[in-house]
């Protein structure tokens, strides 16, 4: 345990719902994840069936019964900033309609991911809590990972700073990460890249434009070429994966009097697991060929994951059709580490994010009934 760790400790037998909300009401921006941790880690060692393990402001905790498959149940504690419109109810403390536990939990972190952590949590307390009552116990050894930094640039992510610095804590057969699917099994996710395409032009004032060349004008092809663009939908080991490819940003211009002499497109490309970042960027230099196109960021896709015997297990436990997951997820690190992995996670992702975001005590609930059957079957 960290030095200054507190002493607060969740209460994990509590309904899940209830959880959910009290880990909302813990502030957790990203940056800010540390009385979170602290909170997570406290309660995880009174488990003696689970080694923990801390690093920053991740938490990792591992059951060790020698079982014949390892599991393993991902989510992050943080979230993006609270809402800035006045009365928005997605922000902290959490809010219910109705008495608690009952209807609809609102708050920063109800969807992404509060949720998923809450049966993370409850699920760790219900399998590896010491029982004599003839509670059903696990078939798989579990892994519980709780990382930082999810829902900012990748190279401050805590996932990826475990799978640098101790990726055997992360090994196994099978990883399902908690983040919101409706309650549906999403495989694998799309890839994303971040490209920059810049044009050049000639600074004159614009009272003379003919002794200057306009460089915002000139990347108006560049513009021309996304706008008629027409993105595939591409189908990976049975699910069919939509692309985009978009403009998100342009820059260019010094004064209002000044032909600009250069301009600077952001464009960002989500691709289909089938192809790598090299050959996602070569597609999108091949579109934009006569253009000075630079790589600014980019994260490999990851396969569905679902040709597991886990994976086939799970699904079959949720008892819904699976579906694709159109945005990059951390599944893609897993899958880079060698293991399978899909979302799976109560709460709608359209709702991330947003100033209202909120989740259902039952979508909660339901999450943790599938994986606590799938887990001891």
């Amino acid at each position: 345990m960290l030095a200054g760790v507190t002493s607060v400790t969740l209460e994990l037998t509590q309904d899940v719902a209830l959880l959910t909300a009290e880990l909302l009401d813990i502030p957790s921006v990203s940056g800010t994840e540390n009385a979170i941790a602290n909170a997570v880690e406290s309660s995880l060692r009174a488990l003696p069936g689970l080694a923990v393990f801390r690093d920053g402001d991740s938490v990792v905790a591992r059951s060790e019964l020698g079982l014949a498959e390892r599991v393993i149940l991902a989510g992050h504690l943080d979230t993006v900033p609270l809402p800035a419109a006045e009365g928005a109810r997605g922000t902290v403390p959490s809010s219910w309609d109705g008495a608690p536990g009952e209807g609809t939990l609102w708050g920063r972190g109800a969807t992404d991911m509060k949720g998923g952590v809450a049966v993370q949590l409850v699920l760790a307390a219900a399998l590896f809590a010491p029982t004599d009552d003839g509670a059903p116990r696990p078939t798989r050894d579990v892994t519980f990972v709780f990382y930082d930094h999810e829902e900012v640039e990748a190279a401050k992510s805590g996932l990826g700073r475990l799978a640098l610095t101790s990726p055997e804590l992360l090994a196994g057969d099978f990883a399902i990460l908690l983040e919101p699917t409706h309650g549906t099994v999403e495989g694998g996710c799309n890839g994303t890249l971040r490209v920059e395409a810049t044009t050049a032009g000639e600074a004159a004032h614009s009272a003379r434009a003919w002794m200057g060349k306009n460089a915002i004008h000139a990347a108006a092809p560049i513009l021309s070429r996304l706008a008629a663009y027409e993105p595939a939908t591409v189908e990976v080991d049975g699910l069919a994966y939509r692309e985009s490819l978009n403009a998100v940003k342009i820059q260019g211009g010094t004064a209002g009097n000044v032909i600009p002499d250069r301009c600077t497109v952001e464009i960002n490309y989500r691709f289909a697991p089938d192809k790598t970042l090299d050959e996602a960027e070569a597609h999108v230099r091949a579109l934009l060929r006569g253009f000075d196109v630079v790589r600014t960021d980019g994260a490999q896709g990851a396969r569905p994951g679902l040709n597991h015997p886990a994976a086939a297990a799970f699904v079959a436990v949720v008892g819904q059709e699976p579906k694709p997951k159109y945005g990059w997820t951390d599944v893609a690190r897993f899958s880079a580490l060698g293991v399978p992995a899909v979302n799976f996670g109560p709460g709608d992702p359209l709702l991330a994010h947003k100033d209202d975001e909120r989740v259902a005590a039952e979508d909660v609930r339901a999450c943790f009934r599938a994986l606590h059957a799938w887990l001891t079957a």
